[in-house]
């Protein structure tokens, strides 16, 4: 390798990624916000959809298009973080897929981040993802995580135990999307990439 080949290849090598699950029904500013945060972040986000790489109809109608399918980014890892956006619909939908499946406990065998907010946790729930950690999710979902005793539940907005970050919903998703960027990429980025967005203080 000449010298900037190798610069290019340590470089990649120091490149933070991101997978983010789309599916039919996702809510819309969860994916959104979420995507454009990490990528403010110079985080290298792949936004998959679950089905194929076509147009995916979010909650409120909002269409949104992904970068690829799910089938192509499994090919494409590892990642330093997975993350599900909510919406009842899209979280059904992820906590019924067997590709979803596959990823999470592939990540979690790898001690990677899976970031889940509003509903999704429910699908860390049905693929048997975080067992025995502190999670928090839209209140609609709430009894469910309970009940399974799999859980720790908390009312926080945003909770971080070890590799898994949950949150409540669309308007905590800017602390969600923080949150992802400080477990990954550090407070010091964090910093960087929030004065411009006139986030609340």
């Amino acid at each position: 390798l000449c010298p900037r080949d190798f610069i290019d290849v340590i470089m990649a090598s120091q490149e933070k990624r991101a997978l983010v699950i789309l599916a039919e029904g996702a809510e819309e500013m969860e994916t959104v916000i979420s995507t454009d945060v990490l990528r403010r972040a110079k985080i290298n986000v792949t936004l998959a959809g679950l089905d194929s790489a076509e147009p995916v109809e979010c909650s409120r109608g909002v269409r949104i298009v992904p970068d690829k399918s799910l089938d192509e980014a499994m090919q494409g890892g590892p990642y330093d973080v997975v993350v599900l956006p909510g919406g009842l619909g899209g979280s059904k939908r992820l906590a019924e897929s067997e590709k979803v499946k596959q990823v999470l406990q592939k990540q979690e065998a790898q001690n990677g981040f899976v970031a889940a907010v509003c509903a999704a946790p429910s699908a860390l729930l049905s693929h048997g993802i975080a067992k025995g950690k502190t999670v928090t999710s839209h209140p609609c979902v709430k009894e469910s995580l309970e009940k399974s005793g799999s859980y720790t539940y908390s009312e926080a907005r945003v909770c971080r135990d070890g590799s898994t970050i949950t949150s409540r919903g669309p308007g905590s998703c800017f602390e969600f999307a923080l949150g992802i960027v400080e477990a990954v990429a550090g407070a010091e980025v964090v910093k960087e990439i929030t004065p411009p967005m006139m986030l609340p203080q």
